[in-house]
């Protein structure tokens, strides 16, 4: 079988971040609100305004963090077992 293709990975990372409460929490400090030009989100009909979070930093650890879910979480299934709920809690 093939492994999940790393767009994919990065995508649900993606996904993962866009329903975080850390991203939720920077547009409410900022009141849905540009840092830069000071435009404010609108949903109004004909004037409708979208805004996004940016990490500041920038994000050049990708490769790393798809490479440790690799390693880590997507891994051989050779190195993968099925248990059932009670054994899966007690490792």
């Amino acid at each position: 079988m093939s492994e999940t293709p790393r767009s994919r990975i990065k995508g649900m990372l993606r996904q993962i971040f866009l329903k975080s409460n850390e991203r939720a929490e920077a547009l409410k400090r900022d009141n849905y609100t540009c840092q830069d030009c000071g435009v404010k989100q609108s949903k109004k009909k004909g004037f409708e305004v979208k805004v996004q979070v940016h990490h500041k930093e920038g994000i050049s650890v990708w490769d790393e963090v798809i490479g440790l879910i690799y390693e880590h979480i997507l891994c051989d299934s050779d190195k993968l077992e099925t248990l059932c709920v009670d054994c899966h809690d007690k490792k």
